[in-house]
């Protein structure tokens, strides 16, 4: 998946999630219709990915094909819609977050764990452990300067989070995703991710290991799908590689 910010944003990500493809993200500055003229300067043939509201039936069709959707509804995650940076500061908590920090645009995840697996292996981010209050003060300090630098954040919401946080996130139409669960053998909720990211940050294709309720809740991405059958194509890493699950192509 690649993805390119525009303007500091939060976003949710909930799993149940199974590897359905690789995907491109990018985002842009203001919403629109993404259309085939759009995309050409990538030199592939593209179809634009159905804009649905839940409830559409042809929704669940897409579903069932294990086909991607854009869900409209916003109430899916209304009580998220008021997490800006100020709400998040104000109620997040105080526990330590982690900020991944890279001197390029562009955020090649990697497993530390398996860093030893591969012989002078040198990542190109750097993943530390802060508090939000000091990842808000090195975004405003980077803006500021305009040093090139790049952060993103990137944490599991658990039980060091605010109850309001809390609350929030309980508040989300859960019931939905449940029953999609229970429809498509989906298994069990394995993590609640947090990302914010800063402008133009991307993240190179990759492939997640599960199926992805992902809500963007401020701020706009743009993601690029690629099918199952092109994984070859998208030449990953090797297995057991840092990077494994990334493309080795642009």
């Amino acid at each position: 998946m690649e993805e390119e910010a525009s303007g500091s944003r939060s976003e949710a990500a909930q799993a149940p999630r199974s590897p359905s493809g690789v995907a491109e993200e990018e985002e842009e500055v203001s919403p629109r219709e993404w259309s085939e003229a759009q995309f050409r300067h990538y030199g592939f043939a593209t179809r634009p990915i159905a804009r649905l509201r839940h409830g559409d039936p042809r929704a669940e069709e897409l579903l069932e094909k294990e086909e991607p959707v854009v869900l409209t509804d916003t109430n899916l995650v209304f009580p998220a819609l008021k997490w800006d940076l100020d709400y998040l500061h104000d109620n997040i908590g105080s526990g330590d977050f982690s900020v991944y920090r890279a001197s390029t645009h562009k955020f090649l995840y990697y497993d530390e764990k398996k860093m030893a697996n591969v012989k002078n292996f040198k990542p190109k981010s750097s993943r530390e452990e802060m508090k939000f209050r000091d990842f808000m003060a090195q975004l405003q300090e980077i803006e500021q300067q305009g040093s090139g630098e790049r952060l993103y954040l990137q944490q599991t919401l658990n039980d060091t989070v605010g109850r309001k946080i809390v609350v929030d996130f309980l508040g989300f139409n859960w019931n939905w995703i449940k029953r999609q669960q229970m429809k498509r053998g989906w298994g069990q909720l394995t993590s609640n991710l947090l990302l914010i990211g800063m402008e133009g940050n991307v993240t190179p294709a990759h492939y997640d290991e599960q199926q992805n309720f992902f809500a963007q809740i401020k701020g706009y991405k743009r993601c690029i799908l690629f099918s199952p059958d092109q994984f070859e194509c998208l030449y990953p890493y090797p297995v057991h590689h840092p990077c494994d699950r990334q493309s080795q192509v642009s």
